[in-house]
């Protein structure tokens, strides 16, 4: 998964297209990304104890990774995500970079 904790995304596919919010938790075995503020669905919970009542509770829920694409820095504009190797050898660190301009995220 090419996407982190802490990453600014845009929502590209469902209710929530064209939202944007940080990435709070990432899911990469089942590729799925809990970010703030989208796909918050109502959870009816029912009461407790006898006598008090039932509540309605909005949950933020995960989202397919899939449907979330990187927010560009400059531009603003959503963006692909590589990898490119820093360094020679066995000291080369993997760093990701914006595939159409090269930068470096």
């Amino acid at each position: 998964m090419k996407l982190k904790k802490g990453d600014n995304v845009i929502i590209t596919a469902g209710k929530d297209k064209g939202k944007e919010g940080k990435i709070v938790r990432s899911f990469p075995k089942k590729n799925e990304v809990l970010v703030e503020g989208v796909h918050v669905v109502q959870k009816h919970k029912k009461a407790v104890r006898r006598g008090s009542q039932g509540q309605i509770v909005a949950k933020p829920m995960p989202i397919n990774a899939s449907k979330v694409a990187l927010k560009d820095t400059k531009t603003g504009k959503p963006v692909r995500v590589g990898y490119t190797f820093e360094g020679e050898g066995a000291k080369a660190k993997k760093v990701r970079i914006i595939r159409s301009t090269g930068a470096k995220i």
